[in-house]
């Protein structure tokens, strides 16, 4: 028999394995996609950063505004001009989108996708169409109108691993999850140095592992259904479900990102039948309502957990956005009350002024009404 000291090196070598292979769980983004009766496509996710705030703005992005991509060895890189504006939510006071629409009723949705994601080789005669992982999202929602256009054009650009000062220097480690007017849905990845752009008929989408990882797990919960287990005669005994949603007995409750997948397409399965984009807007954070992490979930090290003063959830934000209406809808980890921005009402005409950036909260504090006779 092994001895306790023999027990414990093994399973402290357990947890550096897994440490490895999913490092700590500063994100747990969730991002879905419901389609309503009419057709239109509405997109949820929640986004999850414990280590630290990553102090998110609203960024209003004109027509023909130009970005600019570093490359590895301070080359210029990818440079482009946005053909359509969009309304975005960024990271640590830059540039990088990690959730927005644009004009054309494209959604994109950037999550973290840690020790599994590897970019392309950095060539450096192909500077001029090389760009870092960090303006991915920002590159696809400002040039691309559908879910094939993007398809095309990520086949002519790289992404290359460009260093994150905020990540301690290491590149971004990130997937795509793309919807658009018209429902299709893909996600992006870069796997063994290769391009990886798959349809995504679940219409969900979470960390690590990789997507078509993800869709293989779900092999092993086929059992799961809408529908109530029926009652079962054994012997002269008739047993019953003890209560609702038996169906889904056997979910995973966990918030990895395995179970979340599985629990996001659970929930995605037991949506309410809805007539048009802004009553799929309720359904979309009902679910969403079903992620949000506290700050006690295991996000990183003593020292990471010092960088959390004034936050006070894991789950940073919450957006939904309807493609057909053009509109996106958030609430913070500082006030659920939701705020909407209507791009039909916005002039994206390209201006001196260039991004305009607005915060997300006003005051930092929950919005609550006095209802008291």
């Amino acid at each position: 028999m092994l001895e306790i000291k023999q027990v414990l090196i093994i399973i402290a070598a357990a947890l550096v394995s897994i440490a490895i292979l999913f490092p700590s769980a500063s994100s747990a983004c969730t991002s879905i996609c419901l389609i309503a009766d009419d057709g239109t496509a509405v997109c949820g996710r929640t986004m999850e950063w414990g280590t630290f705030d990553l102090n998110s703005r609203v960024a209003i992005v004109p027509r023909g505004h130009e970005f600019s991509s570093e490359t590895p060895d301070g080359k210029k890189g990818l440079t482009w001009k946005t053909r359509y504006g969009a309304v975005a939510l960024d990271m640590i006071g830059k540039d990088c989108f990690a959730d927005g629409l644009n004009e054309k009723g494209l959604a994109v949705n950037y999550l973290y996708l840690p020790g599994i994601s590897e970019y392309q080789s950095y060539d450096p005669s192909k500077a001029e169409i090389s760009m870092g992982p960090a303006l991915m999202a920002t590159y696809v929602l400002t040039q691309f109108a559908t879910s094939d256009e993007v398809k095309k054009g990520m086949g002519r650009v790289r992404v290359v691993a460009i260093p994150e000062p905020a990540l301690g220097g290491a590149p971004a480690p990130m997937h795509l999850m793309v919807t658009d007017k018209s429902g299709k849905v893909i996600v992006i990845e870069y796997l063994e140095g290769e391009l990886k752009i798959r349809d995504n008929p679940v219409r969900v989408l979470t960390n690590a592992p990789s997507f078509d990882w993800h869709l293989t797990n779900l092999s092993n919960y086929v059992n799961l259904s809408v529908v109530p287990y029926p009652p079962k005669k054994i012997g002269d005994l008739t047993v019953e479900p003890s209560g609702g949603g038996s169906g889904l007995l056997g979910i995973p409750g966990d918030i990895t990102p395995p179970s979340r997948f599985v629990r996001a397409v659970a929930q995605t399965m037991l949506a309410r039948k809805t007539p048009d984009g802004p009553e799929t807007i309720y359904e979309i954070f009902r679910i969403m309502d079903n992620f949000n992490h506290p700050l006690s979930t295991g996000e990183g090290t003593v020292t990471e957990l010092q960088k959390q003063d004034g936050m006070r959830s894991s789950t940073i934000w919450t957006s939904a956005i309807d493609t057909g209406s053009l509109v996106y809808y958030y609430h913070t980890q500082h006030n659920r009350k939701v705020r909407m921005i209507d791009l039909k009402r916005i002039d994206f005409t390209q201006s001196k002024a260039g991004i305009r950036h607005l915060p997300l909260d006003r005051v930092k504090e929950q919005e609550i009404e006095d209802v008291t006779p």
